[in-house]
């Protein structure tokens, strides 16, 4: 993590003011015996291979009784009976829509197919109440309510029940979860803590990113498209069934996406690819019991422009071009077995690993999580659910000038307990939920986490819904053992001074007391809105403390040191309101729109030397957002949507306000075959979402983009 200094030649950081270096030369990191370009056509290669083979077997396993295309009814649900949509993330069980007492919005399979995105970070766009910045071609910023970075580190992220929370950073590499769009049932997305079931860092919301059933996914599928930022990409995929029980699917997936240009309007060296393979198999091994296993290998890399310090005397910082490699996989599998109609239990046991070299450092992760559920019906009103939790994380680092580790390598256990009862005080009005999590790590002790929640059903079709939740972060080995060399600029007699971002190995955990009240309704047939509004007061927030100048003579070269370090010395508020409305126009048009208010008020406590998290976090989070999105069925396979995003501007990053304006049209020639044309940020040619000072990478504009893409399905 270094600052970023590419936009601004002179900016103040840490109370340091200092001048940006010369852009000078061209620095690459390459890792292994290939280099980049034959890295890339290897990725690319195989990935062609692989198609090959899949299209082979979907050719050979079509017999003249099996129809083409897959299983599953993909139409969106209706405006009729969206109130008794089913969810899960709330409560780790199903529920409906009408009695979930949270904020909560599900992106559909339609919505996906609508928004024209091809990445998780662009379809999270459309939700009310998450702030989404593109930081450059392959780098996001993605938080919900405020709080937003690079690595925002308030915001829990899971696919199928593997969370990809990474607490070496605190917060999400979006570059490497790259699920096939055409593969995910629904995205559903809590706005307010989570804590209680899903645990820590779960503080501003959960995303909870779930797959469709491999039997809702039979057939074949083939995916290509390419523009002129997403130049080539494409998904190969074979689903088919072993026996009467067992069904399974398989894929390929490739991306080549282009640079972006930088803040100073050059080449921004952010090009991103990807190689993607993976699989899922589910069993019905008796009436009473399901199997599911799953797993995913990746294979890429990326570039990026970070600041270095090149030298230490003469001080020296510079833009360098890295190019980090990224590789991983996972593997995870789920039993449910069902007692009766009103008791079943989970047991859910996957083993993660990835490896990022570059562009700062060198992270090797492996990490081993088991998880027990039991659901069970106590008579007529109690509906409990409770569960454990252990988690093993272990890493290896490899430091650089720029970021290092101490020690280079350490595990990390966390075990956890929870409880949530919903007791029905009202057959079909009145609900009410209570619940607790323990947690502990060794980065905190014992973390309580509980909240109530209660939904009220006034009359069919309207909701009104309130929540008191605790939530907690935990540090990351980022706040508790890191050594970040910010910059280096001339000292006194002569000798240069660095300033350095030091970790502290009695970090706090953070803590969130959120309240919120909703309303949700449903007053027609053509009409739906959803309002949520919150207060949540914060403690023991990270900030950064500034120390007293020290001289260093057991570095080479002797430094001054200017020491910055990691404390908890910061708390506030925060409050806001979230509109959205679903609007059928006609019967072949729909409107969706919403709106967001967002405000905060943060302080530096009474022993705090940090003048600039507080007014730098405010600064950094957009005050206002809204959005429109229009569906139009113009009828003969023809469908036209567009959409367009207005974000506030961000003072603190010097980022003007922006709108972003999408559309695609949608052509369904055959019942097998669509084609699509896809404009993406129209406005403008190309403008920045976001500059944050601290940040690994340097910043890159977003640029109007066009793409075409095909989809087959036999």
């Amino acid at each position: 993590m270094t600052t970023n200094r590419s936009y601004v030649k002179d900016r103040r950081a840490c109370t340091v003011n200092y001048m940006q270096g010369p852009r000078a030369g061209r620095f690459v990191f390459v890792r292994g015996t290939w280099s980049p370009t034959q890295a890339f056509y290897a990725r690319r290669g195989a990935f062609w291979v692989f198609s090959l083979v899949l299209a082979g077997q979907a050719a050979y396993g079509q017999t003249a009784e099996t129809p083409p295309g897959p299983q599953r009814d993909l139409t969106q649900v209706s405006l009729e009976n969206l109130m008794d949509m089913h969810v899960t993330s709330v409560s780790k069980k199903e529920q409906k829509l009408s009695q979930v007492a949270a904020a909560i919005f599900v992106i559909t399979q339609e919505d996906i197919q609508r928004s024209g995105a091809t990445n998780i970070p662009d379809l999270l766009r459309m939700v009310p109440g998450l702030d989404v910045g593109q930081i450059n071609a392959n780098t996001w910023a993605v938080s919900a309510r405020g709080f937003n970075h690079e690595l925002a580190d308030k915001l829990l992220v899971l696919i199928d029940g593997r969370a990809v929370y990474t607490p070496i950073n605190a917060g999400v590499n979006w570059d490497t979860q790259d699920v096939p769009l055409e593969d995910i049932e629904r995205i559903e997305v809590i706005r307010g803590p989570g804590g209680t079931v899903w645990g820590a860092n779960a503080v501003n919301g959960v995303i909870n990113i779930i797959t469709s059933r491999t039997a809702e996914l039979q057939g074949a599928l083939i995916t290509l498209g390419g523009g002129t930022t997403d130049q080539e990409f494409g998904t190969m995929q074979y689903g088919g069934k072993i026996g009467n029980y067992t069904s399974y699917r398989v894929f390929a997936k490739y991306l080549n996406h282009n640079h972006s240009p930088d803040l100073l309007d050059t080449d921004g060296v952010d090009d991103w690819h990807l190689l993607h393979g993976g699989f899922r198999a589910d069993t019905d091994l008796s009436k009473k019991d399901s199997l599911t296993i799953q797993g995913d290998l990746y294979t890429g890399r990326e570039g990026a422009s970070i600041v270095h310090i090149a030298s230490i005397a003469p001080p020296d910082n510079v833009n360098v071009e890295r190019i980090a490699n990224l590789s991983g996989g996972n593997i995870l599998g789920r039993w449910k077995h069902t007692f009766s109609h009103r008791s079943d239990s989970t047991l859910q046991v996957y083993f993660d690993r990835y490896a990022r070299h570059g562009p700062e450092n060198d992270e090797l992760r492996n990490t081993v999580d088991f998880d027990f559920q039991h659901h069970l019906a106590l008579g007529g009103r109690n509906d409990l659910i409770w569960g454990v939790n252990y988690r093993h994380s272990a890493d290896q680092t490899v430091g650089t000038v720029d970021l290092s580790f101490v020690p280079a390598s350490r595990a990390i256990a966390t075990f956890s307990w929870f409880a949530q009862d919903e007791i029905t005080l009202k057959p079909d009005r009145v609900f009410l939920t209570l619940g607790t999590k323990l947690e502990h790590s060794d980065f905190a002790d014992f973390e309580i986490q509980p909240n109530v929640r209660v939904a009220w059903i006034p009359r069919s079709g309207h909701t009104i819904w309130a929540a008191v939740s605790r939530a907690s972060r935990t540090p990351s080995r980022l706040d508790t053992a890191s050594d970040i060399g910010l910059a280096v600029f001339p000292g006194p007699n002569g000798f240069t001074t660095e300033a350095v971002l030091f970790g502290n190995p009695q970090q706090k955990a953070e803590h969130v007391v959120a309240n919120e009240v909703g309303y949700r309704a449903q007053p027609g047939r053509r009409f739906s809105i959803d309002i949520a509004t919150f207060f949540n007061v914060y403690d023991n927030l990270r900030t950064r403390e500034p120390g007293d100048l020290v001289f260093d003579a057991t570095r080479t070269p002797a430094r001054w040191i200017f020491p910055i370090t990691w404390d908890t010395k910061m708390h506030g508020t925060t409050d806001g309101i979230e509109v959205f409305a679903d609007w059928r126009a006609a019967s072949r048009w729909t409107l969706s729109s919403g709106y967001t208010l967002l405000q905060m008020h943060l302080h530096a406590d009474a022993t705090s030397q940090d003048t600039s998290s507080a007014p730098g976090i405010e600064g950094s989070n957009p005050r206002h957002q809204a959005q429109l999105r229009s569906h139009v069925d113009l009828g003969r396979g023809l469908a036209w949507d567009a959409s367009a995003y207005f974000v506030e501007r961000l003072p603190a990053q010097q980022i003007p306000s922006y709108t972003r304006l999408d559309t695609q049209l949608r052509w369904r020639f055959t019942e097998r075959g669509e084609l699509s044309l896809v404009g993406q940020n129209l406005v403008r040619n190309n403008h920045p979402e976001s500059n944050d000072t601290f940040t690994i990478v340097n910043s890159s504009e977003v640029k109007r983009s066009v793409y075409t893409k095909l989809t087959w399905r036999f």
